[in-house]
């Protein structure tokens, strides 16, 4: 028996090769976005909107930018960090890489026209948003002094900009731009 022209080895092959495609392309998408984080600025802002909540923006460029892989390694993925300030903020990672086919399509629809949304002209950038998409405040570049003192000054600006602004009752969550 020949295997090379037998049809259900053949499918079988073929099946195979598809799931372990599929799986790389899955185990290449959770590294653009750390556990924890989401990355659909819609779902976001509805979320925050119904638990009272900021949304915490973090432009990066996962594989280019060395800034912004310092701090998704010593802030973003920080376990305790997204434990505590899941509490207070729905967290959301636009990133910007090189490499677009590591992005999801909805993170390929949305994230340009958010960068220009906001405005972002330097990575790593963090911005604190209002559920209705206004800025509240905004951390520019690396945040040194650790997860800690980064959700301190998280809180204290939230503090500061009064309780989060929802999207009026007949207004939609705002879309990004597309490019």
């Amino acid at each position: 028996m020949d295997m090379a022209f037998n049809p259900g080895i053949r499918r079988a092959l073929v099946a195979l090769c598809v799931c372990a495609s599929v799986a790389a392309t899955a185990a290449k998408l959770s590294k653009s976005v750390p556990s924890g984080w989401g990355e659909d600025f819609a779902a976001a802002q509805k979320a925050a909107a119904a638990g009272d909540k900021y949304i915490l923006l973090a432009f990066s460029g996962s594989d280019w930018c060395g800034w912004c892989v310092k701090m998704d390694k010593d802030i973003y993925s920080d376990k305790k960090f997204v434990r505590e300030a899941k509490k207070d903020f729905e967290l959301v990672l636009i990133d910007m890489p090189q490499d677009q086919n590591i992005l999801s399509p909805l993170a390929k629809k949305q994230n340009r026209g958010l960068l220009k949304k906001y405005g972002i002209r330097g990575f790593p950038c963090s911005i604190l948003v209002h559920p209705d998409g206004t800025e509240a405040k905004r951390f520019g570049g690396y945040q040194s002094g650790g997860p800690e003192a980064f959700l301190k000054a998280l809180k204290e600006a939230a503090k500061e900009a009064g309780a989060p602004k929802k999207p009026a009752a007949d207004e939609k969550p705002a879309a990004a731009e597309k490019k």
